[in-house]
């Protein structure tokens, strides 16, 4: 009998330690990791160990046992889950909340934007400004950065979809870049398998260059369709573009926001001006809307457009009429089409 009341008493007594302990890792699970006061950034590639993550941890900053870490991540039957990326641990973060997040891949995200319209230098600009993003193409010619994303011998201008793109902190920008001429090629080709029958653009290429002239003409978003009747009745009767921004694009970085008579008259590849037909690259980004104005254009005799100056156009069949646009709404002044 006496044994048997010892036994009681210890199994009691590891009961008691057994409740303590499970009371304190329940405690512990629940309170927040001592991070300093700071958000910490946290990188796990992939492959990364469940034992070498929970180490990654408290080598970002965290105050803590990395055994009692990693004893956690094997008891929840979660530690394969973990997933790979990169984290930001913010003040507050508790054990349980840290393993959800690991699985659940709540990567820290930051975005990058391409707007309609933005050329390729401002493109390179902004990709010099975008926050946590590795400037993999910063040392790049436009000829070594297109042969690295797999477009030797072609000019990145128009290449890049406008839009907003996540990456994880730390991307390579090329990534991001990556993904933006895939965009592109994507909304291209679902434009083209849209186009209108006898549309004046001959090839996705062609339909590329004139969405992006269409973009940069457009001060009214529902006047697209109709600017690109007028550059698509232009197109087949062999008459010239003639449209500002292609000079200016021409001028390059020369363009001091002044286009002046004499820009007309000076000869660059891109000056629709001097020369027939279609520049040799495009001007800009053009996003879906231009895309599939430059190949599904307004049914229309127009030949000429003039800005109004509240940002939509005046279209005319005839110069004669399009010179008394001109006169009512330029006063006299440059700039029409």
């Amino acid at each position: 009998m006496a044994v048997l009341k010892g036994l009681m008493k210890l199994l009691t007594s590891l009961l008691v330690v057994a409740l303590a302990v499970g009371g304190a890792a329940f405690w512990w699970l629940q309170q927040p990791l001592d991070t300093g006061r700071a958000t910490l950034d946290l990188s796990i590639e992939p492959g990364t160990t469940p034992k070498a993550i929970a180490q990654a941890v408290i080598d970002a900053g965290a105050q803590t046992s990395p055994d009692m870490l990693y004893a956690w991540f094997r008891l929840s039957g979660q530690s394969r889950l973990m997933r790979a990326g990169s984290y930001e641990i913010p003040p507050g973060t508790t054990p349980l909340r840290l393993l959800r997040m690991l699985v659940r891949g709540e990567e820290s995200l930051r975005t990058f934007t391409i707007v309609e319209g933005w050329n390729w230098r401002q493109v390179r600009q902004a990709l010099t400004k975008a926050e946590n993003l590795k400037p993999s193409s910063r040392a790049l010619s436009d000829d070594e950065l297109m042969r690295q994303l797999g477009r030797p011998d072609t000019a990145p201008e128009g290449r890049f979809y406008p839009d907003t793109y996540s990456y994880a902190k730390g991307s390579s920008d090329l990534a991001v870049l990556q993904r933006a001429m895939k965009a592109m090629d994507k909304h291209l080709q679902q434009a083209w398998d849209a186009r209108q029958p006898g549309v004046a653009v001959k090839s996705p290429e062609e339909a590329l260059i004139l969405a992006s002239i269409v973009e940069k003409e457009t001060g009214k978003g529902s006047d697209r369709p109709m600017i690109s009747g007028v550059f698509n009745n232009r197109l087949r009767i062999g008459m010239m573009l003639q449209t500002d921004p292609t000079v200016i694009y021409g001028l390059g970085e020369a363009f001091d926001g002044n286009l002046r008579r004499v820009h007309l008259h000076t000869d660059t590849p891109w000056n629709t001006y001097t020369r027939s037909g279609l520049p040799p690259t495009p001007i800009a980004m053009p996003g879906k809307a231009a895309l599939l104005a430059a190949v599904q254009p307004a049914k229309t005799q127009a030949l000429y457009f003039v800005a109004k100056g509240d940002g939509s156009s005046h279209f005319s069949a005839s110069l004669d009429e399009h010179n008394r646009a001109v006169n009512r709404y330029q006063r006299g002044q440059s700039g029409s089409n």
